[in-house]
């Protein structure tokens, strides 16, 4: 079961600001991105549903999280269904998010109390993720859909919604600081934080130190 609520998860969601977004085949390469991320301060990360075998890298990870990076909120994300989820569950997964509002998902992760946060592209679907139970609600494709504005446009007539825009995030000040002025309550940043130069050149040290400054630009904008 996860080792984290899913009130927990929401909570340093809310606290740290950013959830770093990855996949990779190699599960090694995955524990060295994950140690260079915690290093830097990250305390919640989405291991991407993608590629054959996928839940058997994630498992993987998972353990090594919790022996060696104990603070560390293993979730997973590009779920699309509820027997995806109920499998990455049982593996331990922290929090499930999605790239859509899929209403049988709300119900596995709910009943296991563990924190979902579907992709919604308008204030319909928001409104009906926070009905079935979403505390965060991750707007996707965050750029596309209307980017900060969007955000901005939502807070006004809800303003108690917590959003995650994924998707056209980038670890700048001019972007990070764009985001959190709109109201987000944090932001998922994928190849735009972990690059492919820092994956082939084993470059963690660099992660690390990206991670560090964008958790700075995110505390000094974050309302």
């Amino acid at each position: 079961m996860a080792r984290f609520t899913r009130i927990q998860v929401a909570l340093k969601m809310d606290e740290t600001g950013i959830v770093p977004v990855f996949y990779h085949k190699d599960a090694e390469i995955g524990k060295k991105v994950l140690k260079a991320c915690y290093e830097g301060g990250i305390r919640v990360f989405e291991f991407t549903n993608r590629g054959d075998y996928a839940h058997e890298v994630f498992s993987e990870l998972n353990k090594y999280a919790a022996k060696e990076l104990p603070e560390m909120m293993l979730g997973v994300g590009s779920v699309v269904d509820a027997g995806t989820a109920a499998l990455y569950i049982q593996l331990g997964a922290s929090f499930i998010v999605s790239p859509v509002l899929k209403e049988d998902m709300a119900f596995t992760c709910n009943r296991r109390k563990v924190l979902w946060s579907p992709g919604c592209g308008s204030l319909s679907e928001i409104s009906r993720a926070e009905e079935l139970g979403a505390e965060i609600v991750k707007i996707f494709p965050g750029q596309q859909v209307g980017g900060p504005e969007f955000v901005k446009a939502v807070k006004g007539p809800f303003p108690w919604s917590s959003i995650m825009p994924t998707g056209g995030v980038e670890p700048t000040e001019e972007n990070l600081s764009e985001w959190f002025k709109a109201g987000v309550t944090c932001v998922g940043m994928g190849s735009q934080l972990i690059t492919k130069d820092i994956i082939a050149n084993g470059d963690y040290d660099k992660l690390k130190e990206l991670s560090a400054n964008a958790l700075s630009i995110v505390k000094k904008y974050k309302k």
